[in-house]
């Protein structure tokens, strides 16, 4: 097996190429950078913002993962087009003049996401309007999704759910960052239910990609490691095993949402859109649940790579 997959430097993707080389595949490694960070077979230099033109990619491949992307829950919006579906389109068009090989895209549980509790999501589930999307990130990413179904070959898109572990560039050091100011704001309101929520361990959705390429399925499927947690004492247990202990303070979600609206505001029309400390998603990260129903994908990819447990265990060794 000869596998093309893009964002092969990324936390994902380097898991992708570990899996890849463990089933004995070659991997075409697409990247931006200079030269690769992972152990990849052949590496390609380019920004999917850009077509792929003939003769880039060198020989044929059998299947192609699509793990590049911009995913940050905040950015100039331009930045979101040209990552997320641009550099969907470019793949897509490239796969389609080169033999039409089973393609493997990743987008996000994000298309699904109001800002409401939302519990066994399905793949049935409805998808908002993108007017409606919860943020731009989400709103690129399902618009990716219809540039795949467009596409006349082989195509299967997996939605995974809260990506972390060892190497975590996104979920992980925003909650750490926040907890080592001393203070964990509690986002749950009172007298309601705690907050739920599926995860994915970076090995589980790695090891679900490759699953999909080796059996060769078509259509969409959630991933998570199908082990729902209460948000808040998961996340605790995670800060007390990296040594950081933080006081909850328990603070209205209504107030946060609209301090990060203003925060989010400012970012855009006087600091070039950097990141402000807490955006209106991650408010919403932090005070809605999210569970999603993975009965398809435990029937046709099987079973999580990785447990919970598992993963937490890696972490603490990792950052021990």
């Amino acid at each position: 097996m000869r596998v093309l997959l893009t964002g092969s430097n990324g936390f994902l993707g380097g898991r992708v190429v570990a899996d890849a080389h463990a089933r004995g595949w070659e991997v075409v490694g697409l990247g931006r950078a200079a030269s690769p960070s992972t152990p990849v077979d052949a590496y390609v230099r380019h920004d999917l913002a850009e077509p792929l033109l003939d003769g880039v990619v060198p020989g044929d491949v059998d299947a192609v993962i699509h793990c590049a992307a911009l995913a940050s829950p905040w950015a100039h919006p331009r930045a979101f087009v040209a990552a997320n579906v641009d550099g969907t389109r470019n793949v897509v068009r490239w796969a389609a003049a080169h033999g039409h090989p089973h393609l493997v895209h990743v987008s996000s549980s994000s298309v699904l996401y109001r800002d409401a509790d939302q519990l066994d999501l399905t793949e049935a589930s409805p998808v908002p309007p993108d007017a409606e999307q919860i943020n731009v990130y989400a709103r690129t990413k399902r618009i990716s999704e219809r540039v795949v179904a467009r596409y006349d070959g082989p195509h299967a898109v997996l939605r995974p759910r809260a990506v972390f572990g060892v190497g975590d560039t996104v979920l992980l050091p925003r909650i750490l960052r926040l907890a080592r100011g001393g203070v964990l704001p509690l986002l749950e309101r009172p007298g309601r239910p705690p907050v739920r929520i599926d995860l994915t361990d970076v090995h589980t959705a790695a090891h679900y990609l490759t699953e999909a390429v080796e059996r060769r399925v078509e259509g969409l499927y959630h991933v998570t490691n199908a082990e729902p947690v209460d948000l808040y004492p998961f996340l605790l247990g995670v800060l007390r095993r990296l040594g950081a202990e933080p006081r909850t303070v328990r603070v209205p979600p209504a107030l946060v949402r609209a301090l990060a609206g203003a925060g989010e505001q400012v970012s855009a029309t006087f600091l070039g859109w950097r990141e402000p400390p807490i955006t209106r998603f991650g408010v919403s990260v932090l005070s809605r649940s999210k569970t999603f129903d993975v009965s398809r994908t435990l029937r046709d990819l099987g079973a999580p790579a990785v447990s919970l447990d598992e993963s937490v265990d890696r972490i603490a060794r990792a950052h021990g």
